[in-house]
């Protein structure tokens, strides 16, 4: 049988009981339709990057499920029908993934301290906002000795730029 990985995103008023009642319902309409959920997690309630029906925040759930494509047809009608799910999104996978999702290991890096056990902050704990995507960069036109012009500028001294359109008889 095909692997799927099935997103929905409840509205925000919702309990995060509700929310795990319906990924039991639809857990329910796949295992009906021959198929079966390996994996539910539950994201919590994230702040969307823009309104979807007058919400501002939803609760993400992901379901990692192994069934027939009939049985996800179905399971996406469930959700469409739904008025309590704002958006769904099934993708095809090649294999499930095993452990925890991207989301789930971001959640718990950022509770340890950041990536590699950096603490946050921009410059990632090199004391203060130098380095990697930080302020004050050679590439920000920062305090780099040296620094080259840009091209449309004239090189120093007296000679002429080489953009410049050659002098005429009629000059």
């Amino acid at each position: 049988m095909p692997f799927y990985e099935n997103v929905f995103v409840a509205r925000q008023d919702l309990s995060a009981q509700q929310v795990e009642a319906m990924a039991d319902a639809l857990t329910q309409v796949i295992t009906t339709g021959g198929g079966k959920v390996t994996k539910k997690e539950y994201w919590g309630l994230r702040t969307l990057a823009y309104r979807m029906k007058k919400n501002r925040k939803g609760h993400y759930m992901l379901l990692n499920v192994d069934a027939p494509a009939p049985a996800m047809a179905e399971a996406e009608r469930t959700l469409r029908i739904n008025e309590d799910i704002l958006r769904y999104l099934t993708v095809k996978v090649e294999a499930l993934e095993e452990g925890p999702s991207a989301m789930m290991r971001r959640n718990r890096d950022d509770e340890a301290g950041g990536r590699d056990g950096r603490r946050g902050g921009f410059g990632g704990g090199r004391g203060g906002f130098g380095g990697r995507g930080g302020f004050g960069g050679r590439d920000r036109g920062g305090f780099g000795g040296d620094r080259r012009p840009p091209r449309d500028e004239a090189p120093r001294g007296d000679a002429p730029r080489a953009d410049a359109a050659p002098k005429g008889d009629n000059e």
